[in-house]
C-alpha cells in the first residue's frame, strides 16, 4: 500500500469485497482525508464494525455475486480487491477503474491449498490469470505470483495496473 502515497489527493477509492474493512481503515488512518473511500461487502455486521472504526469511510452492503450490479454509471480512481475472487464479475470490476486510475488486486493463487483455505481451485488464480483478463487499455506496473510468508505462509497473485488516461 505504500504506492498509495503517490496517488491523487482527493481520489475516490473503492475497497471491493472489503470484509471487515482492514484496508479501508488502514488507508483512512494513514492518509486522513486524502481519499474518498467507499467500502462494499455483503456482511452487514462487518460493515457496522467498519463504520464504528472509520466513520469517514462510506459503506455499502451488497452481495457482489448474486444481486444486480450496484455500480451502474460509477467509476473510481483506485479499485482495491484483496482475498476475493469471482471470475464472472472480473470484466465489470475492471471497468470500474477510471481512465488514468489504478487497480490493486491480490488474492490466493494455485498452490495455496498446501497452506489452508481456500483449497477449491475456483477460488485460486492460475499464474498470469489476472493479467490475461485485464482489458488492453491497462498497463501492468507490478505483478507477483508466488509464496509469501507474512502475515502467514500463502500462495498469492498480486497485480498493480493503471488504466490508460483518456
Amino acid at each position: 500500500m505504500d504506492s498509495l502515497q503517490h496517488w491523487p489527493v482527493g481520489g475516490h477509492l473503492l475497497d471491493y469485497a472489503c470484509g471487515s474493512g482492514r484496508h479501508s481503515t488502514a488507508i483512512a488512518a494513514r492518509w486522513p482525508g486524502r481519499f474518498a473511500i467507499t467500502a462494499v461487502d455483503r456482511d452487514q455486521d462487518a460493515l457496522a464494525g467498519l463504520n464504528a472504526a472509520s466513520p469517514d469511510v462510506t459503506t455499502l452492503c451488497h452481495d457482489l455475486e448474486a444481486a444486480p450490479w450496484p455500480f451502474t454509471d460509477q467509476s473510481f480512481d483506485i479499485v482495491l480487491v484483496t482475498n476475493y475472487l469471482y471470475r464472472p464479475r472480473l470484466a465489470r470490476l475492471f471497468a470500474l477503474v477510471r481512465p488514468g486510475g489504478y487497480l490493486v488486486y491480490e488474492t490466493f493463487a494455485s498452490g495455496h491449498a498446501a497452506f489452508g483455505r481456500p483449497r477449491n481451485p475456483d477460488y485460486l488464480l492460475q499464474e498470469g490469470e489476472l493479467a490475461a483478463h485485464l482489458p488492453p487499455d491497462f498497463d501492468i506496473l507490478d505483478y507477483f505470483h508466488g509464496r509469501v510468508d507474512t502475515p502467514k505462509p500463502a500462495m498469492i497473485q498480486h497485480i498493480l495496473a493503471r488504466r490508460h488516461p483518456a
